[in-house]
């Protein structure tokens, strides 16, 4: 991000950029910085925003030949098009070849590196994986957001926030709002704060009833279940979160024992680093014959609601019961 933030300083543009990862709000941050930085505002003529599956590459290549309309260039965006994941030879081979009249701006949360259109903008403009931002990177940026605000706020307070909230930036802006909102007039934001106005999120109520089943609190796991029950989640949609922690946690500790540190185990399961050191330390609390088995029970229960042997509600409630006794 540093040269592409370079870039923009400088109004010296590539041709073609790729914006590429699961950060959605980074992916968006960006296009707009990018758009602001390419085109005047409000310049319409010289501004174009596919997006989507189906998207007629020889549409792009015919308005990238189109000279800009009294300007420098024009500036073309492309979101979500899946050209990065199927076979796109046109686009690829005139990417080799476009004009400085144009920049192609990519945006993608899968692509494939071995395909023609990936390299073809390698070697002419500029590639940005934007993926999830390590637990340091979250709370600087946390820290700038309400130091802007005319805040504080300590870094074990804003660390509490990403833990219930998560690690996703976008969501993590609109809970930031909230506390702003909530705490306008005061000078230091609490975790007492945190617990009044922000949203768990599920996945963490998930984790913390798998934690007091580990520690066979039998009454908190259920009380957890109870609130989710609260919330309208449906039964079945809590077994099957719960199924797929459990999943996960038998990964984690398979990948613990292959001698995996952190880094590599959030790479190969696919989690947050910070959410990774959570679940290497909950694993720890169960065998994988005690992770097999809960899978397999999980599997049952589910069975017996489909065939109308057993309530969704109590389904749920006996799992839990069973294996936090």
């Amino acid at each position: 991000m540093k040269s592409l933030n370079e870039d923009i300083k400088s109004g010296q543009f590539k041709s073609v950029y790729l914006l590429y990862g699961e950060e959605t709000y980074l992916k968006k941050q960006y296009k707009d910085r990018m758009t602001k930085a390419v085109v005047l505002d409000g310049d319409t003529m010289n501004y174009a925003y596919y997006e989507g599956k189906g998207i007629n590459p020889a549409e792009i290549i015919d308005l990238a030949e189109t000279m800009p309309f009294f300007a420098k260039r024009r500036l073309v965006v492309v979101e979500n098009s899946g050209f990065f994941k199927n076979a796109t030879p046109e686009m690829a081979d005139y990417i080799k070849a476009m004009p400085d009249t144009v920049c192609i701006l990519f945006i993608e949360n899968e692509v494939d590196k071995r395909g023609k259109m990936y390299k073809a903008v390698k070697d002419k403009g500029r590639i940005v994986e934007m993926g999830r931002q390590d637990e340091k990177t979250l709370l600087y940026w946390i820290a700038g957001n309400v130091k802007r605000e005319g805040r504080q706020i300590k870094e074990s307070t804003a660390r509490y926030l990403v833990s219930k909230t998560g690690t996703d930036m976008e969501n993590l802006e609109k809970e930031l709002e909230k506390l702003f909102s909530y705490t306008l007039g005061q000078n230091e934001i609490t975790a007492a704060d945190i617990d009044d106005i922000c949203t768990t999120q599920i996945s963490n109520k998930i984790f913390d009833m798998i934690e007091a089943v580990a520690a066979k609190k039998q009454r908190l796991a259920l009380n957890y279940y109870y609130d989710l029950l609260a919330l309208k989640e449906p039964p079945m949609r809590i077994l099957y979160l719960l199924t797929r922690q459990f999943k996960l946690l038998l990964e984690v500790k398979d990948l613990m024992g292959r001698g995996n540190d952190k880094s590599q185990i959030a790479k190969t399961a696919k989690l947050h680093p910070f959410v990774a050191g959570k679940y290497m330390q909950q694993s720890r609390t169960f065998t994988k014959a005690e992770l097999r088995n809960i899978m397999e029970e999980a599997a049952n229960m589910e069975e017996m609601v489909k065939t109308g042997r057993l309530n969704d509600v109590m389904s749920v409630e006996i799992f839990i019961v069973k294996f936090s006794a």
